[in-house]
């Protein structure tokens, strides 16, 4: 049947849609088909490669700490197993009645809830938060069994830093505490391994200066995670490397004797091996336990030795910066002989004080000591000798033989910080005090007053260099695989050996001639007789107000404005050994207070072990074994502290 016109148009119309439909269906199919060719064959490795990317993930392992050791392989910092409670925040649903109930099974304090809701919110979810840390193991028992009541709460175990002998190592080794804002401010690239959560890491002493090599290297784990980052499983695991071990040249006996005789005061003791510049003991007191800041110092802990007015937190061997006292009056006398001003013959009479520019410099001894030469200047400790010799050699000759014999100089022991102490000179006063530098200036400076400062450690180097004439270097980190008795060649001091030898005879009658400054302090012992020098260095003169309310003495002023007592020494006189220093605080006299605390150290050291009586004189024997047994209740049993297996 024909089609009418209009039907074989419609027709003609519709056929005409159909293909042009058809051949965009046509097209896209085949568009979509090189597409998906393109991609499942072309690029199959690449989008391949991300899949595998974001279906693992790698997970830093935190290393183990590097340890530390005395010179004879006794532990001085070690770790040990810490355990600790973590939550997870998805899993645990309401937190605050999770932690809630963990608080009726294990102790938990305001700061531990508030700290933990602040790492919750910091943290994502899935990733578990630290709750509280070295938790006994019957509190992670207890945790354990309740389980079931506690979702999201997971014991576990790490590593923690721990300090054997407490206080009688924090001002060397310093402690640990965990990562703070701070400490990654101070970092221009921070090692990922201090993002984790509660990582400790160094902040004081050696374990400060020392973090980067005892931290050790991060390993790392493999992990397969879900579309949200959740953990599934582990793929694979690569441990890390420890950090690096490290060997003191400090003795532990001999240190925890040491911090044990000085007790309560607030002074400190260095002890330095006169042949290798071995530090043999470094101590400072009244110290702290270190072993409180590995998880976190409590604020009252924390203000009770801020508020300390002897200062525990500061390491008085190295920062502190006092006075030498009549101690520098060897470097006067050296720094007179070497420029020929004076020789160990030459005499001044000391009337009991002498006038500078119209003014009166008095001498200790305010009847004065007569015709003095350099052998009693020494062991009298005659100020007016000095006074007259300070206006023949000058300021300029002072200062180059002190920084000569260590004063005024950082020795750079690892212990990050250290003073420089000052030997002024007429530069430093124009520059720092914006005034000229006056004759009365010179003569303060050579009896070691006035603006010279040195700390315990330069005076026990300028000692160990008075006893050998040699450039004794001070020497105190080494690492655990070197040998602390490699002999090494220090080269001698330019010093004239006749100018060394009057100085160590005078410094000899100090302790061993019956006029001398500390002849109490005496060792009897022939073949450790001890060679030294006292000083008292004053901290404020008593005023005509103190005076006229009836303060005539150092024993009548308030505790910290009294002298500072101090004493350097060798031994023993013939083969020097050992050097010392001692400085007690506001101690008041040297002889007194300083030089027999410096005898003790000085057999002990000499000994090995609590040394005889007969190396005492007769009258103090009694005394000393009464000390002598207190203190070994004082110190600890170092036969109970694990040793290094090397």
């Amino acid at each position: 049947m024909a089609l009418e016109p209009h039907a074989t148009r419609n027709w003609k119309l519709l056929t005409r849609r159909s293909v042009i439909l058809g051949s965009l269906q046509l097209s896209f199919a085949g568009v979509l088909a090189l597409r998906m060719k393109h991609l499942q064959i072309e690029q199959a490795d690449q989008f391949r490669l991300l899949a595998d990317e974001n279906r693992i993930n790698i997970r830093l392992l935190p290393p183990k700490r590097g340890e530390i050791y005395d010179r004879n392989g006794i532990i001085l910092a070690e770790n040990e197993p810490s355990y600790r409670i973590t939550l997870v925040k998805e899993d645990a649903g309401d937190v605050k009645a999770v932690l809630a109930n963990l608080s009726k099974l294990v102790p938990l304090s305001q700061e531990d809830i508030e700290r933990t809701f602040g790492e919750l919110n910091r943290s994502a979810p899935f990733l578990p938060v630290t709750v509280t840390d070295r938790v006994s193991w019957d509190d992670v028992s207890r945790v354990g069994i309740n389980t079931p009541a506690l979702p999201g709460i997971t014991p576990e175990v790490g590593l923690s830093r721990r300090y054997p002998l407490s206080e009688n190592f924090t001002h060397l080794i310093g402690y640990v505490g965990p990562v703070s804002s701070r400490d990654l401010e101070q970092r221009q690239s921070p090692d990922p391994l201090l993002k984790i959560p509660r990582f400790q890491v160094g902040k004081s002493r050696i374990e400060s200066h020392l973090e980067d090599r005892l931290r050790g290297r991060a390993g790392a784990k493999h992990v397969e995670v879900n579309a949200v980052g959740r953990v599934m499983r582990e793929l694979n695991r690569q441990e890390g490397a420890a950090g690096e071990n490290f060997k003191l040249t400090v003795d532990a006996d001999l240190q925890c004797y040491i911090q044990a005789r000085l007790g309560e005061d607030s002074a400190s003791a260095v002890v330095i091996d006169c042949q290798s510049g071995d530090i043999l003991a470094m101590t400072s007191s009244p110290s702290f336990d270190p072993n409180k800041f590995v998880r976190g110092i409590s604020y009252s802990d924390y203000d009770e030795l801020l508020e300390d007015k002897r200062k525990p937190l500061v390491s008085k061997a190295m920062q502190g910066a006092y006075p030498p006292g009549s101690t520098f009056k060897m470097i006067t006398a050296i720094a007179g002989l070497e420029n020929g001003f004076i020789t160990p013959s030459s005499t001044v009479f000391c009337p009991g004080h002498l006038e500078i520019s119209g003014k009166k410099k008095y001498c200790w001894k305010r009847g004065g000591h007569g015709k003095v030469d350099l052998a009693q200047s020494i062991r009298e400790s005659c100020d007016v000798f000095y006074y007259d010799l300070s206006l023949k050699v000058g300021i300029k000759k002072i200062a180059e033989t002190a920084r000569k014999f260590g004063l005024g100089v950082r020795h750079k022991v690892d212990v990050a910080v250290e003073t420089e102490g000052l030997i002024p000179s007429k530069e430093w006063k124009k520059r720092v005090r914006k005034a000229n530098w006056v004759i009365g200036d010179t003569a303060n400076a050579a009896i070691g007053q006035g603006d010279v400062l040195t700390s315990p450690l330069q005076l026990a180097v300028m000692s160990a260099r008075l006893a050998t004439g040699k450039n004794i270097i001070p020497k105190l980190v080494k690492s655990a695989e070197d040998t602390l008795d490699t002999k090494e060649i220090v080269p001698d001091l330019d010093i004239d050996k006749d100018s060394l030898q009057a100085l160590q005879q005078a410094m000899f009658q100090v302790v061993n001639d019956r006029n001398g400054t500390a002849y109490k302090s005496r060792i009897i012992e022939k073949d450790y007789r001890m060679v030294g020098k006292t000083g008292t260095s004053q901290v404020f003169t008593i005023t005509e107000a103190e005076r006229r309310r009836g303060i005539t003495s150092n024993e009548d002023r308030e505790w910290n404005r009294r002298d500072h007592a101090l004493f350097v020494c060798y031994a023993p006189a013939d083969n020097p050994r050992i050097a010392v220093s001692v400085v007690v605080e506001h101690g008041g006299g040297g002889s007194k207070v300083a030089a027999p605390i410096a005898r003790d150290i000085v057999l002990q050291a000499l000994y090995g072990n609590d040394p005889p009586s007969k190396a005492y004189p007769v009258k103090d024997r009694e005394a000393i074994q009464l000390r002598q047994k207190e203190l070994r209740k004082l110190r600890p049993n170092l036969k109970n502290i694990r040793k290094t297996r090397a």
